[in-house]
């Protein structure tokens, strides 16, 4: 795929290299011209100086024939033009942004971008994935479908816990797709699955729909 990344800080040039790793095709736009300097040393000529928010220079890179767009850098207000004009004006399938800050997440989701990564959620639920009282993480929001994946734990005092997935009522459009169960590979579930605690059930659901889901896998207090 031809991929552009948007942003040559951290986050940026991170996923350059691992986006070259796996063979893309990638350009990194960065406005700052020892950072890019430093980047074409490293990784080679792939870095482009600029502003990733500018038509001019999207249109220079060739992002009308981009499969995705990647806006990385520190500024909610430059990911979001530069994502919107991928989207919009080059017509590029998907788009994906980091979020700086949380509270601009949903107007994000509202514009239109399929991807949203809020630096601040990541973090957040990483760690309460780790408490075995908090039984939902984040994993992925596709803005484009309205969708949400899901980690969501089974409690040992979880209602649910010893029933069959035919016996659980689960909202409108949530799919259960997969479960992560200790001492054996994780499986694609059937209607005769049995769900048993502590089992973590990865869940694709309407955003609406998120705590109907919670509800239905037994979560008294969502």
């Amino acid at each position: 795929m031809y991929i552009i990344v948007v942003g040559g800080g951290r986050v940026g040039y991170y996923l350059t290299k691992a986006l070259l790793d796996e063979k893309h095709e990638v350009v990194l736009v960065e406005k700052d011209s020892s950072i890019c300097d430093a980047i074409n040393d490293e990784l080679g000529s792939v870095c482009i100086r600029g502003d990733g928010s500018e038509v001019a220079v999207l249109s220079d890179i060739g992002t009308n024939r981009a499969d995705m767009l990647i806006a990385v850098t520190g500024d909610d207000e430059d990911n979001l033009v530069s994502c919107q004009l991928a989207k919009h004006r080059f017509k590029v399938p998907r788009t994906v942004s980091r979020v700086v800050n949380p509270k601009n997440a949903a107007l994000f989701k509202r514009l239109g971008i399929d991807i949203t990564v809020v630096s601040t959620n990541v973090i957040l639920e990483n760690i309460e994935a780790e408490v075995p009282t908090h039984p939902l993480t984040h994993l992925l929001s596709i803005g484009d479908r309205g969708l949400e994946i899901v980690d969501i734990r089974i409690m040992p005092d979880s209602s649910v816990s010893g029933k069959a997935i035919k016996q659980v009522s689960l909202p409108s459009g949530a799919v259960l797709s997969l479960i992560i169960r200790k001492g054996v590979r994780p499986f694609v579930p059937t209607a005769d699955t049995v769900l048993q605690a502590e089992d973590r059930v990865i869940a694709a659901t309407p955003a609406e729909a998120e705590t109907a889901l919670r509800v239905s896998l037994g979560d008294a207090e969502a």
